[in-house]
């Protein structure tokens, strides 16, 4: 274990954790940011071409304008800015870090000057690190948990659940499973990259969510039968070259296909926050927390950004999410004495 006994330990390195950690700096506190991938790694998953449908003011976080030629942000400028961002306020960020354990400490005697949480990483070598901290929050998003479908051949190396870019799928046959924004983009990237694509959505129709400047693009393309649609269908199977679909009424039917694109969404690590105590439930996946201060039912731990909302993740999104470490560390720098 790390002799430094940290004030707060953030767990996640996207906006709201970088919220978080700027908020503590600006109270006083001692922080340390840990992040498993890269500066926010769920940003940098998205397609290469994304664009956020938010306004570049709303993406902001500790009061720094977000400078941008576009009224909304391309995924590449948000990445820039959330350096800077990180740049400006001197963040103390661990990356490769990735928090396996959070264990409260002797937390009916702690007090401000005693250690009240031990939390264990695993660095990119696998080797495990140990910090020490009086109060833990946990900003890890929700993307990098896939809502897998539990068909045959899921786990197949063909598949995947996150976008790639489509210059890799030149003349390959490519099927899309989901019917939301990511889905239409990535559908729209492949098929501009010469892939030939076959979408199937459980739904009638896509969902209503998806961009307004996407959605004549993608119905367009469907309706000239560029991208083949399969609606109100499910892939019952993935084979080595070829997927099954099922219709609602039952029908069968093969497809040749060399790659997978399952964008089915994702939901919160709570696995994570449970084995801390944290209770959860299980149903909706949203942990117990103060809505004022969003300390959950075990003294010192918080939840901030998308994992509060759990599987509801159109709820909480970074314009509101930023604003999360405001409420914490307001909460905790009384509790720690530095307010």
């Amino acid at each position: 274990m790390t002799a430094e006994i940290l004030d707060v330990l953030v767990v996640g390195a996207g906006p709201t954790g970088l919220a978080c950690g700027i908020e503590a700096v600006r109270a006083g506190l001692n922080p340390l940011i840990l992040e498993k991938g890269c500066l926010a790694n769920s940003i940098f998953s998205y397609p290469a071409n994304m664009t956020f449908f938010t306004t570049r003011e709303r993406l902001e976080i500790g009061e720094i304008p977000f400078s941008s030629t576009n009224t909304k942000p391309t995924r590449a400028e948000a990445l820039e800015y959330y350096r800077l961002a990180a740049q400006y306020f001197k963040l103390p960020i661990r990356f490769e870090s990735r928090v396996t354990a959070i264990e409260p400490a002797d937390l009916g005697s702690a007090t401000a000057s005693t250690t009240q949480f031990r939390v264990t990483t695993s660095n990119a070598r696998g080797r495990a690190v140990e910090y020490a901290a009086r109060s833990v929050v946990v900003a890890t998003g929700y993307y990098d948990l896939p809502n897998y479908l539990g068909i045959p051949g899921e786990k197949l190396s063909k598949v995947s659940h996150y976008a790639l870019e489509g210059h890799a799928f030149f003349g390959r046959k490519v099927a899309l499973i989901g019917g939301a924004n990511s889905a239409a983009i990535t559908a729209l990237d492949l098929f501009r990259h010469g892939a030939e694509v076959t979408l199937v959505h459980r739904a009638p129709q896509l969902s209503r969510h998806i961009k307004y400047w996407i959605r004549p693009d993608i119905d367009n393309r469907i309706k000239e039968k560029s991208i083949a649609a399969h609606f109100d269908s499910r892939v019952a199977e993935i084979g080595e070259d070829y997927i099954r679909i099922e219709n609602a009424h039952g029908e069968s039917s093969e497809i040749g296909n060399e790659f997978v694109f399952a964008l089915t969404g994702y939901h919160p690590d709570i696995d994570l926050i449970q084995g801390a105590g944290v209770r959860v439930d299980l149903a909706s996946y949203r942990p117990v927390c103060d809505p004022k201060t969003l300390e959950t039912n075990v003294p010192g731990l918080y939840v901030a950004g998308v994992v509060i909302s759990g599987r509801h993740t159109n709820e909480i999104f970074i314009e509101n999410g930023r604003f999360h470490g405001k409420q914490i560390m307001a909460d905790l720098a009384v509790k720690l004495g530095k307010a």
